[in-house]
């Protein structure tokens, strides 16, 4: 039948029409920005940088500048300034952190190479992808504390990675921690090292042995003489 199948893509339009009104499978269209679409876990969009708490970003960044990203990113969008100075970490540890870390989004092209590199899982890919600013250099120039976001949102972005990375980071931890503890215990049972004859009778007060067939004791340590006493004067 000529128009058949023109007919049935009108019945498609006019089904999904009437069911829009009372239900929302139905919806072809969201009102942004009003209501956000949910992005599947797997979307990636520009860096940024993890924190182990939001109460202190800056003094818990898992980054410690070994500028390994900044090397290997294609477009070179990655700024990094190594501290002078270390303070410790979020387990306690002084590390070196990054004085200055910037990334210009400008150039980013989000091929996550920076992720895959990092050896301390401190940068991952974000979903945040209205990113609109006024400047078109300063603007889309951000920096560490435009970056930097706790643990707790990489688990609300991305679940699955999240959990994976902190489950490898607390066993990481724990080798460490089992590995400390068993060279402490292996240092306090070590015995003691025994005292070389030849430093024992080369110490101060030590005694000479006798020479061969002498029946003579063995000389001991020099002694301080005893000084004479002092003249009495004449009596009248």
């Amino acid at each position: 039948m000529l128009g058949k199948g023109l007919l049935q893509g009108l019945a498609v339009t006019a089904k999904n029409l009437v069911g829009s009104y009372h239900d929302p499978a139905r919806y072809v269209t969201q009102e942004y920005p009003e209501v956000q679409p949910k992005l599947p876990e797997a979307y990636r969009n520009f860096p940024f940088l993890v924190s182990e708490t939001a109460d202190d970003p800056m003094g818990t960044l898992r980054c410690v500048a070994c500028q390994i990203c900044e090397k290997e990113c294609p477009p070179q969008c990655i700024y990094i300034e190594k501290s002078k100075d270390k303070k410790p970490d979020a387990t306690g540890k002084a590390q070196i952190y990054p004085a200055v870390f910037a990334i210009d989004t400008a150039v980013c092209m989000s091929c996550q190479i920076c992720v895959e590199v990092c050896p301390f899982d401190a940068i991952k890919m974000d979903q945040e992808f209205a990113i609109a600013a006024t400047d078109r250099f300063g603007g889309l120039l951000l920096n560490r504390e435009q970056l930097a976001k706790p643990n707790a949102y990489y688990h609300q972005i991305h679940p699955t990675e999240a959990a994976e990375v902190d489950e490898r980071l607390a066993a990481e931890r724990r080798a460490a921690e089992e590995k400390a503890r068993l060279a402490a215990a292996a240092k306090a049972a070590a015995p003691k090292p025994a005292v070389p004859a030849a430093a024992a009778a080369a110490a101060p007060g030590a005694a000479r042995p006798a020479p061969a067939g002498s029946t003579a004791p063995a000389a001991s340590a020099p002694v301080d003489p005893v000084p004479p006493p002092a003249p009495r004067p004449p009596s009248p």
